[in-house]
């Protein structure tokens, strides 16, 4: 029984990890801010292979951080 639990928060994450990748393909910023927002992105999804719990965190505090409108400076 564990294990479907295990395998159903997995499939929570992707399923907001997807939804964050479309808001961030939608954000309508320089392709430098996307291209740094999509690098974040990858970096919580690897970090979801090791330790689902803080990969959660960091897409939740990611999602906040948009919505809120923080978004990066471009990089030069």
């Amino acid at each position: 029984m564990e294990h479907d639990g295990q395998l159903e928060l997995y499939t929570a994450v992707a399923n907001q990890l997807k939804e964050a990748h479309a808001t961030v393909r939608a954000l309508q910023v320089p392709e430098g801010v996307r291209m740094a927002l999509t690098r974040k992105l990858l970096v919580i999804t690897a970090a979801a292979k090791h330790d689902l719990a803080d990969a959660t965190r960091r897409l939740e505090r990611f999602m906040a951080d948009l919505d809120e409108g923080r978004i990066p400076e471009e990089e030069r």
